[in-house]
């Protein structure tokens, strides 16, 4: 498959959002742009370590069950980002995880979230807004996918992806972040729209100190024109 073409197929007519992980996963294997193979051996599929476990705050999904979609960009703009996570079960020899929801939230390129905002934490108030939050609930692979845009960053952290994984039931199961690789985060906080480079780096994030090699995104390719895909495989116990 032709990865440029998926990519702007998907972000430009979201029709295409219908398109399953597996042929998702054969399109990050086009290597046209920036590619990060999996980090240090750390997160591999020989790897069955629980998840680095990660804050839910400051700005968790309020009402998950109303944003059960594919497609998490609402109104905003970015780089185009497209993200398939693979859930494994510790508990069961680490064997993909079917049937279960898995959230994921983040900011948009000026670093602000949806739901929140008219505070100190975020000075934009956007608390009427439900931009960049979405659920989507494992195949028989363990995987979900999601189409969203690159996320910005906001002052104290390093740029990030928050994902839960939840029981049909709403029982939490694991909350974690997903980090990007600096070389793929400063090409795009370089382009038009994004607020430049963050004011904490991946090894200055205090969330990531004890876990950032586990945090860190199993592969991130593409490049800012065409759009990045981003794989991870989240371990849960």
């Amino acid at each position: 498959m032709d990865r440029k073409k998926f990519l702007k197929n998907s972000f430009f007519g979201l029709g295409a959002i219908v398109a399953l992980p597996t042929a998702i996963s054969s399109c990050s294997k086009d290597n046209d742009g920036v590619t990060t193979p999996p980090n240090d051996g750390s997160n591999n599929s020989n790897d069955c370590a629980i998840s680095p476990t990660e804050t839910v705050g400051p700005f968790p999904i309020l009402t998950p069950a109303q944003y059960v979609r594919a497609s998490i960009i609402g109104d905003r703009i970015g780089v185009p980002l497209l993200m398939t996570l693979t859930i494994q079960d510790q508990s069961n020899g680490c064997t993909p995880l079917e049937g279960v929801f898995v959230d994921v939230w983040q900011c948009d390129k000026e670093g602000n979230y949806s739901q929140y905002g008219g505070n100190q934490l975020q000075s934009t108030n956007y608390s009427n807004q439900n931009f960049l939050r979405g659920r989507q609930t494992t195949n028989a692979n363990g995987q979900v996918s999601f189409i969203s845009i690159f996320p910005g960053w906001y002052p104290g952290r390093a740029p990030h992806i928050h994902v839960e994984v939840l029981t049909t039931s709403g029982t939490s199961l694991l909350v974690t972040q997903i980090a990007f690789p600096v070389s793929v985060y400063s090409e795009v906080y370089a382009t038009n729209g994004y607020n430049g480079a963050p004011d904490r780096s991946n090894t200055q994030d205090s969330i990531f100190s004890d876990s950032l090699s586990r945090n860190m995104s199993d592969s991130v390719t593409g490049n800012t024109v065409d759009g990045y895909t981003l794989l991870k495989k989240i371990t849960v116990g």
